[in-house]
């Protein structure tokens, strides 16, 4: 349905500002008795398109766009890392038209507020409809840290932009260059880490965000970056560190994962935008975020289910043995490291809105890049600041199976050939499956 505002328009004879008319303005001669039946009608139509507007979600045709960050080239490979964000670029051009930011009536992407209440994180409405939940998460505190490659300009006014439209506070948020020296400029990281700060802010509303710029995104100066990201939070007494960043697995990883460790510090990576696995997700030292599809009805915008995102990373390690806390399920995985651990929405065509001045404003955007940082939020907000990763992961692990802390999702497939299958308990495509409340971490 077009707008109404705009519809409306165009059935209405308006003379201008100066003139005596300004509802139906009644033709020649016209019996005014026939002009109150006109102006009567148009009120109605008005009424009934807006009251269509609220109650019907706009199907939406579009396609997806990866930007050159997100795509490995085989010389990348062992060396440096690439983002893993995705762009969902609505056929009709909807952004172009809008004067207010997101949501927008008709259409069903992902706020804060909706996905705060699909993860219980706040009260829920039925349906957790992004036109209609309100809510957005309360707390968080001591540091969530960024780290990502180059350099962000706008981050600190974009992050401000973002939490003024979905009514979150203000962030504490602080910029810092890994080696001391402002990072050159690429679009694609910036959009990532425009994501990355808005969406662990918008879950953990009270804990400062500092963004760790590296260098460049070698695994050389990511490490850096890491290990500047870790001394912080580990100083400002724990918290957490997340990377949405990545690569295919390459012999020698292994010899990074030492960078995953801080006292008081819980780690998170992205299990990758393509099937199979990839490099940090696979470390024993993180948290591996995998990413689901939020399901929701085309002609509402209310929650259906969820179900595994199918390109989202998933499978088993080649390199990393098991750790600890998968022996509950070595006979799935055997002698290697099983990812993902935890699932956030992260399917484009289902994507979360983030504002970026650079890419034009408002964008839909999508890959477990959401992941990464939201569920870094949401353990952030729960508040029980494990002492490593692997402490926080034996929670998870152990809580797996409590239906109040976790959903399981246990159907729809992912993986390489599509051939790994959801499934009760854990699994290759969504792990333990998704949040539920604050408890169990």
């Amino acid at each position: 349905m077009d707008q109404p505002g705009i519809w409306v328009r165009a059935i209405l004879r308006q003379k201008n500002l100066s003139g005596t008319c300004i509802a139906v303005c009644p033709q020649n001669g016209e019996n005014p008795a026939i002009m109150k039946i006109k102006t009567l009608f148009v009120m109605t139509v008005a009424l009934l398109a807006v009251a269509l507007a609220s109650a019907q979600i706009r199907p939406t045709s579009g396609k997806v766009l990866v930007p050159a960050s997100s795509i490995e080239k085989p010389t990348d490979v062992g060396r440096s890392a690439h983002t893993n964000v995705q762009l969902f670029l609505p056929a009709e051009p909807l952004l172009n038209h809008q004067t207010a930011g997101p949501p927008y009536p008709g259409y069903a992407y992902e706020t804060p507020a909706s996905l705060a209440c699909v993860y219980g994180l706040v009260s829920q409405v039925t349906g957790c409809n992004p036109n209609k939940a309100t809510a957005v998460p309360s707390g968080g505190s001591r540091i969530i840290a960024i780290v990502d490659a180059y350099d962000a300009p706008n981050a600190a006014a974009d992050l401000a932009a973002f939490s003024a439209q979905f009514r979150l506070p203000q962030a504490n948020f602080q910029v810092v260059y890994a080696d001391g020296t402002e990072p050159e400029y690429d679009i694609g990281w910036e959009l990532e880490e425009s994501l990355d700060v808005q969406w662990a802010h918008a879950m953990a509303p009270g804990a400062q965000i500092v963004l760790v710029e590296a260098a460049s995104n070698s695994f050389s100066d990511l490490m850096a970056a890491e290990d500047v990201a870790s001394a912080m939070v580990n100083a400002a007494g724990g918290g957490e560190v997340s990377n949405s960043w990545g690569g295919s697995e390459f012999y020698g990883e292994t010899t990074y994962d030492s960078h995953f460790v801080k006292s008081g510090v819980v780690f998170f990576a992205s299990a990758g935008d393509f099937p199979g696995t990839a490099w940090p997700g696979t470390s024993a030292n993180v948290v591996a975020a995998g990413g689901t599809t939020v399901r929701r009805n085309p002609s509402t915008g209310n929650y259906i289910a969820e179900a595994p995102w199918d390109s989202a990373g998933g499978g088993l390690s080649a390199l990393e043995p098991r750790p600890s806390y998968q022996s509950g399920i070595s006979n799935i995985v055997g002698k290697y490291r099983g990812v993902p651990d935890l699932s956030f929405d992260s399917n484009p065509i289902t994507g979360v809105w983030i504002y970026d001045t650079n890419a034009g404003g408002w964008n839909i955007v999508g890959g477990t890049s959401v992941a990464s940082p939201s569920l870094a939020g949401i353990i952030n907000l729960a508040g029980s600041f494990s002492t490593s990763s692997n402490a926080e992961l034996t929670t998870i692990y152990s809580k797996a199976t409590v239906t109040a802390d976790y959903n399981d999702i246990t159907s729809g497939y992912c993986g390489p050939y599509a051939g790994y299958s959801a499934g009760t308990g854990w699994d290759f495509c969504t792990g333990v499956g998704t949040n539920k409340g604050k408890a169990g971490k």
